[in-house]
């Protein structure tokens, strides 16, 4: 089984990578994810969330975290 793994974009989304499913509040799987690697959203401002569609860039989104 492969690891999955997630990436930090500095100012953009996070990417899944490694065969990861995504799921909704209700159980029900998304379909989006069969083509890895996935995108999430993490400025708020996607119309496709969970999935990022670019917008951060346009609200001029800033997130420069580091693991150390």
């Amino acid at each position: 089984m492969a690891d999955v793994i997630i990436r930090v974009s500095k100012n953009g989304p996070y990417e899944v990578e490694g065969g990861a499913k995504l799921f909704d509040h209700q159980g029900k799987e998304y379909q989006e994810d069969q083509f890895p690697p996935l995108y999430l959203c993490r400025c708020g401002q996607s119309k496709n969330k969970p999935f990022c569609d670019g917008s951060h860039e346009d609200a001029g989104f800033t997130a420069e975290e580091t693991a150390g």
